[in-house]
């Protein structure tokens, strides 16, 4: 009977013994596998600056690093409504990179006074303090029933046919798209676009948007090559077919 008292109580030394050697190595493992975040710095944004999207993700007090992974880093910067996608990762040292992938603005869209981007997946997103950006044109006047909200998509006839045009712009060239400034849908009615540069509208009308864009072009390209301008020009109208009619201060002319 001792002998077997002997026998239980080695064997439950030797199992504390264990479970105690076990759990050393584990939690010393635990603290060696993670790694201890020192420094974290963002790239590939334009529309915010790095110290901005570092402040909005609550990433901006170093307090917080002994809480993060590189996981929870990625998902706190994919929550942000400009950011499409974070890559991240670690040089092993604590020094993480974020390489954040900014969704495609195609316009700013105004509407009752309330300013939007609107994606090209035509989502629409709360312009925030301190975003900067430029070369993006303005949709106005667009056919909208009932509020409009951030977050929300917005498809419809009067914006796919700006999205087209922005779409066309953008074939055409840089230069070119860089100077689209307005795309006013007349809620439903003949479209006319502004172009920064251009102290005149063009009257777009409806349909044909690639061929008009590509004609409006190469009509500003001929002007140009025969040395002439276009400063007495009240309008250009594209809405006839294969047709450009120039109104002109003085007089107007069908080309």
């Amino acid at each position: 009977m001792i002998k077997d008292y002997g026998k239980i109580f080695g064997f439950v030394v030797f199992l504390i013994v264990s479970t105690g050697i076990l759990y050393l190595s584990l939690f010393t493992y635990s603290e060696k596998g993670k790694e201890k975040i020192k420094t974290i710095k963002v790239t590939g944004n334009s529309f915010l600056s790095s110290e901005r999207y570092m402040k909005l993700t609550g990433l901006d007090r170093q307090q917080v690093y002994n809480d993060l992974n590189l996981n929870i880093i990625k998902r706190k910067f994919e929550k942000h409504p400009y950011v499409a996608n974070a890559f991240v990762k670690s040089d092993g040292r604590g020094n993480v990179d974020i390489k954040i992938d900014e969704k495609t603005i195609y316009a700013v869209l105004l509407k009752n006074e309330k300013t939007f981007f609107i994606t090209s997946e035509f989502e629409l997103l709360e312009i925030q303090n301190y975003t900067t950006y430029s070369d993006i044109p303005v949709i106005s006047n667009v056919s909208i029933s009932g509020k409009i909200n951030a977050s929300t998509k917005l498809k419809n006839n009067d914006l796919t046919d700006a999205f087209r045009i922005i779409e066309a712009s953008k074939i055409v060239g840089d230069d070119f798209a860089k100077k689209l400034s307005e795309i006013n849908l007349k809620n439903g009615g003949n479209i006319v676009l502004t172009f920064s540069g251009v102290n005149y509208p063009i009257l777009f009308g409806r349909g044909n948007e690639s061929k008009k864009i590509v004609g409006l072009n190469m009509l500003w390209i001929k002007y140009k090559n025969l040395n002439e301008n276009l400063s007495s020009t009240a309008y250009i109208d594209l809405r006839f077919s294969n047709s450009a009619y120039i109104g002109s201060k003085e007089n107007a002319g069908l080309m």
